[in-house]
């Protein structure tokens, strides 16, 4: 999905630098504080009925002696993780180090045909993936992105909202809007393109709003489970 999201902020003039080196900055703080705070807080709101397992080190020892060694072609699949993601950090377009990692597996026994074939949702987001895409990006060049994103622009500016606030109002409504979607992929058709364009008119910085919309659709996926 975020892949996805690059791709409608490009046809809005957003280009993102090194995408996997310019998402990996901009979400470390955050995703730090957040790592060390949510245990601290769940611990807090809900604490554990079990707070002392001194059985759990032995347990788990058992567990992984029961799994074995690692065999061959995990470590294969481990090494073509990290190539296909090192790629991607290296500006490889991440379509070419996807295929690159695939043919890879494929070559190799891994995987075959059989288990891509039975990936019956990854076939579904390939064959609906490019119309959404199409629509997202007639919606634009016909003019309703640009011409409801003024709109909402122009109301945001009758209440003398500087761009911070308009970024907190325009992420929240873009956030809670997912109650009304089935999917997390029919939502960014449909939305993030006009929710980059109001960003822009409320003079948010570009790469900043694209980022954070794309965040945010990592996250509002887990509201609709």
């Amino acid at each position: 999905l975020k892949i996805y999201c690059l791709k409608l902020a490009e046809e809005l003039g957003v280009i993102v630098p090194n995408p996997w080196v310019t998402c990996f900055k901009a979400a470390s703080l955050p995703a730090i504080v957040c790592l060390l705070l949510m245990p601290l807080i769940l611990y807090k709101l809900y604490p554990p009925e079990i707070k002392d397992t001194p059985e759990a080190p032995a347990l788990a020892a058992k567990k992984l002696e029961s799994m074995g060694l690692v065999i061959k072609n995990e470590w294969i699949m481990v090494g073509t993780m990290l190539l296909a993601v090192s790629l991607w950090i290296f500006g490889i377009a991440s379509a070419v180090a996807a295929m690159i990692g695939l043919s890879i597996l494929l070559l190799l026994g891994v995987l075959d045909w059989n288990n891509c074939w039975n990936e019956k949702s990854a076939w579904d987001t390939l064959a609906w993936f490019a119309i959404l895409v199409g629509m997202a990006s007639q919606l634009t060049n016909l003019g309703y992105v640009s011409w409801m994103s003024d709109c909402v622009a122009n109301n945001l500016r009758s209440f003398s909202l500087s761009w911070p606030a308009s970024v907190a109002v325009l992420q929240a409504a873009y956030f809670f809007i997912h109650y009304l979607f089935a999917s997390q992929t029919g939502h960014v058709g449909a939305l993030y393109s006009a929710f980059l364009a109001m960003h822009k008119a409320g003079g948010v910085p570009g790469i900043l709003a694209a980022l954070a919309l794309g965040y945010n659709t990592n996250l509002f996926g887990a509201i609709t489970l």
